[in-house]
């Protein structure tokens, strides 16, 4: 394996509420109260979508509101990652990564672990930088049992809810996550902030027409199924938790534009290829660069506040 890169679940497409589309030369995203199921390939004019897609679209009658899935893993946190997330607007490269308490950050001296006072009290969060990150992982059929469909959000309602629901779900279903029949749900609410109109986030819930009871016992029989099988679920959730932990930073490079489109769609800005873009005279720091800068100040600071404790132990 090779290290510090972080293996994630094999992904086959993606899974999104609204879409995101070219105005003016920036990509801004549009809301929407249905869900859409695109493949990985995108081309000018967006996500090129799944057959899943058009299947649940006619099933539903035009718009999906409802997607039947399966979880890869009896452990929610390795189905759902969410943290505090900060990435350079310029590059979609992450820079710090924390989870209220501890974070881990790209500096002078590499990647460090470092205490995470949450977006609240952190400095480099200032400005709306850095928020919370989530990414969930689900199957879609059983054609392929380790693939899986990414949803990712940076809504405070869909990451809690979900959160909640996976925790609960786990501990209804005496560790049976991965067996239990599940669907997601596109909920709508009103806040304050919203002014009435109604915003839209995504729901884990067990799946329609079917009860508990009835939910517990398939997951049970199919738990039973797979151990005689020689399905070996702790082994495979080692091997996830084995995966996410072999780097830093889950977001890689090539999904510096996904990125971008979905962590800061106020942004806009459709990257050009390096060839395409004007050459600046003067250059302008980017965010990863004035963060290793206020980086190195605070450890000279330290530095110098450690040695004014020595010398005066000394005195």
């Amino acid at each position: 394996m090779i290290k510090g890169l972080v293996i994630t679940p094999p992904a086959l497409g993606r899974i999104s509420i609204g879409r995101v589309v070219e105005k003016n030369r920036k990509r801004m995203p549009e809301k929407d109260d249905q869900f859409t199921i695109t493949s990985q390939v995108q081309t000018r004019e967006g996500w090129l979508p799944h057959p899943l897609d058009e299947q649940l679209r006619q099933e539903q009658g035009g718009k999906i509101r409802s997607i039947p899935v399966r979880l890869l893993f009896n452990d929610p946190a390795l189905n759902f990652r969410a943290e505090y997330s900060l990435f350079d607007r310029n590059s979609g490269r992450p820079l710090c990564v924390g989870n209220g308490e501890t974070c881990r950050r790209s500096t002078n001296e590499g990647i460090q672990s470092l205490p995470c006072p949450s977006p609240d009290g952190c400095p480099l969060a200032q400005g709306g930088n850095c928020k919370p990150y989530g990414r969930l992982n689900v199957g879609l059929s059983d054609d392929d049992p380790l693939g899986s469909f990414v949803f990712r959000t940076t809504g405070y309602n869909s990451i809690r809810t979900l959160t909640a629901r996976l925790s609960y779900l786990q501990a209804l279903s005496g560790d049976r996550l991965a067996c239990l029949p599940l669907e997601l749900r596109l909920r709508g609410k009103s806040t304050r902030q919203s002014h009435g109109t109604p915003i839209f986030y995504v729901d884990l819930i067990l799946r329609s027409g079917i009860s508990t009871e009835e939910a517990l016992q398939q997951a049970q029989q199919l738990d039973q199924a797979r151990r005689e099988a020689g399905f070996d679920q702790q082994a495979l959730d080692a091997a996830a938790q084995t995966g996410l932990n072999n780097g830093a930073f889950e977001d890689s490079e090539d999904e510096a534009h996904q990125v971008l489109e979905e962590f800061y769609p106020e942004s806009g800005v459709i990257a050009s290829p390096a060839s395409d873009r004007p050459r600046s005279r003067q250059h302008t720091p980017t965010l990863h660069e004035l963060i290793l800068e206020r980086s190195h100040h605070m450890q000279q600071h330290d530095a110098a506040a450690n040695a004014d404790i020595s010398s005066g132990a000394t005195q």
